[in-house]
């Protein structure tokens, strides 16, 4: 098997880092995922890094355990990065037509992209990516693909996504230290995007949730392109955070009980349904209602969605996406969030999972946690494949290449 034909994604999440090794099906029936595995994420905070050391070691044990079980090194990985430090903002860039017959071609697209990158960064920011929604030529607007058209002027309206360049370089090196080469950095609800949702939803409109373990990614789509991007400092720790202050337990003990009682509706609960602690942890002792657990972590997936909903009523989206809200991540596996979701936002909800992997060996990815991991390796086929995934033929625009191609050389030289 060509090594340049496997495909690894690295996403480096608060609580967990997971890596998904695939490759793109022989057969044309997607993405086959040839091994999967995860390990406890220490070092990282909020999607940011902490402490160098502990995260590089826990990014080494993942990367360790896919190659056991596969018997295939990680030589380089798309990465996917996370963090309340990345914004979205819009942009507009304009540009003459170079040719003299006005015929425009993918160097114009280039320039005009080029143009709409030169937006007023923060200086310490970096741009992750340029997603281009919509092109203008001559006035004409809503232009997907301008290539071949004729025009004098060339304008662009794009979505910037960008973030803390420390944060940015801090994930790089910590990868860097494990001795895998980057291919790209990609934030990791756009990653997700990839794998769970489907080219119809994108286009009619949808808002991909992605719950993770201390921040929560909204990304919402209209005609197929990215129209906002949005990281929240909340996510499914502090569900379990609230248990523990709610019932006085340990938060280990808090967790057990999220995951194997927990409910988001406490209407489903029997009034006389106890959760005796003992069962759970011999250091503690007395009987909660179940239903009592089931209040909490109704009022804080609660919370959760009235933030996610302020951001919809931040582009006009609020109760108008015909293909609802997609829930992912692990934190979209408790029970009864669905319901809610469809409750505040007035809108279909459902969980998405990872789609389009050919038949492959590994079960454990047929998991909501599991879409950053997974869309990572469709992000790194559909690029092998010199297709995007933007919808057109446009290359993805990352400017993050350039950080870490300066970076991958001062480690080279540092590495005896």
């Amino acid at each position: 098997m060509p090594r340049d034909e496997i495909i690894t994604g690295l996403d480096i999440g608060s609580m967990t880092i997971r890596v998904a090794m695939g490759q793109l099906d022989p057969t044309g029936q997607g993405i086959q995922i040839l091994g999967a595995s995860e390990a406890q994420a220490d070092g990282l905070s909020k999607g940011a890094v902490t402490s160098i050391e502990d995260a590089v070691s826990s990014v080494s044990k993942a990367l360790e355990d896919v190659e056991r079980m596969t018997g295939i090194p990680v030589e380089n990985a798309f990465v996917g990065i996370g963090g309340t430090h990345i914004s979205a903002q819009e942009s507009h860039g304009v540009v003459a037509v170079s040719k003299a017959d006005g015929e425009i071609k993918e160097e114009d697209v280039e320039r005009v992209v080029e143009a709409a990158q030169t937006v007023a960064t923060p200086p310490n920011y970096e741009i992750l990516h340029v997603l281009p929604r919509s092109f203008i030529v001559d006035n004409q607007k809503g232009i997907k693909d301008p290539i071949g058209m004729t025009g004098i002027r060339l304008e662009v309206d794009a979505q910037i996504i960008q973030g803390l360049s420390s944060q940015i370089k801090n994930l790089t090196k910590c990868v860097y230290r494990t001795g895998v080469d980057i291919n790209d950095v990609v934030v990791g609800v756009l990653a997700a995007s990839e794998s769970v949702l489907t080219k119809r939803q994108k286009e009619l409109g949808v808002a991909l949730v992605n719950l993770g373990g201390s921040t929560t990614s909204v990304l919402v789509f209209e005609e197929g392109d990215v129209i906002h991007a949005a990281i929240l400092p909340v996510g499914a720790s502090h569900i379990t955070n609230d248990i523990a202050i709610g019932l006085r337990t340990s938060i280990d003990v808090a967790e057990k009980i999220k995951l194997e009682y927990g409910t988001a509706i406490p209407g489903d609960v029997a009034k006389r349904d106890e959760i005796r602690l003992e069962d759970i942890s011999q250091q503690e002792t007395g009987v909660v209602e179940r239903k009592h657990v089931a209040e909490i972590i109704e009022a804080r997936c609660e919370e959760i969605f009235k933030l996610i909903e302020k951001e919809l009523v931040k582009v006009d989206r609020s109760g108008l996406l015909p293909a609802g809200v997609v829930l992912t991540g692990g934190g979209a596996k408790l029970p009864g969030l669905v319901d809610i979701a469809k409750r505040e936002f007035r809108l279909p909800a459902v969980v998405g999972f990872p789609q389009n992997i050919a038949h492959t060996p590994v079960d454990k990815i047929n998991d909501p946690a599991w879409s950053t991991a997974v869309g990572l390796v469709v992000w790194g086929a559909s690029l092998s494949a010199k297709h995007s995934g933007t919808g057109s033929s446009l290359p993805r625009f990352s400017s993050v290449a350039d950080v870490t191609g300066k970076m991958r050389k001062w480690f080279k030289s540092l590495i005896p």
